[in-house]
């Protein structure tokens, strides 16, 4: 079977990410949920490190967080790697707090792998892989940025997920 993928369209342009969920199965079931759903429409991009990470699937335009399902059990010990292309669930400092928010590497991460089962070290799960658009993600990642409503690294000029879709 092959493995599902999604097509992020943003301002920017396409983003298509392939799923592993061979690897990360509650992750990725978690992921599509909220895909179907159409709960990613309209979410900002609201953390874009330069060199480093794109982040969205949490906050509206009015940076406000949507509300989420039940956190999710985190897959960081599935030996996928936080490289450059790679898409990877965020989460706050327990490990086990992923809900729906994810970003995508624009640079390899290692730092962000898992190296124990301790909190500090437990790890950022993994899922998916940029195959197509990556320039859309390089190019989101050079936007300026500026600290807003409590957030830093948000992006000056909006950039959001228009629509989130399986594609067959």
């Amino acid at each position: 079977m092959e493995n599902p993928m999604v097509l992020l369209e943003t301002p920017e342009g396409e983003i298509l990410i392939e799923l592993f969920p061979d690897k990360a199965p509650k992750t990725v079931e978690n992921f599509l949920q909220y895909v179907d759903d159409k709960f990613y429409d309209g979410t900002l991009f609201h953390r874009v490190i330069k060199g480093f990470m794109i982040q969205t699937g949490g906050l509206n335009f009015s940076m406000q967080e949507k509300e989420t399902r039940a956190a999710i059990i985190n897959e960081a010990t599935n030996g996928l790697k936080n490289l450059a292309g790679t898409v990877a669930m965020g989460r706050t400092a327990d490990p086990h707090s992923a809900a729906a928010q994810f970003y995508i590497n624009v640079v390899d991460n290692v730092d962000l792998d898992h190296t124990a089962e301790d909190d500090e070290n437990f790890g950022y799960c993994v899922f998916g892989e940029v195959i197509d658009g990556m320039d859309v993600a390089m190019k989101i990642n050079k936007v300026k940025t500026k600290t807003y409503q409590g957030y830093d690294d948000v992006p000056v000029d909006p950039i959001s997920v228009i629509s989130a879709r399986r594609f067959e």
